[in-house]
């Protein structure tokens, strides 16, 4: 005998692993990691500590 399959179910599971799929595509081509990010936090912070640090007070006064 076959094994009777919820049509709706299986319609449903099959539109979620679509979208899993084109989720896991869109993070590969737009997303960053946390490492990434991070690194990129701490070159700012970096680059603004190093330009504070030559920044001449030039107000009259």
């Amino acid at each position: 005998m076959a094994e009777i399959v919820n049509l709706n179910k299986a319609r449903k599971a099959a539109k979620k692993r679509g979208e899993a799929a084109e989720a896991a595509a869109n993070r590969v081509k737009h997303g960053r990691t946390g490492a990434e990010k991070l690194n990129d936090r701490r070159e700012e912070a970096r680059r603004r500590a190093l330009l504070d640090a030559v920044k001449r007070d030039d107000k009259p006064g």
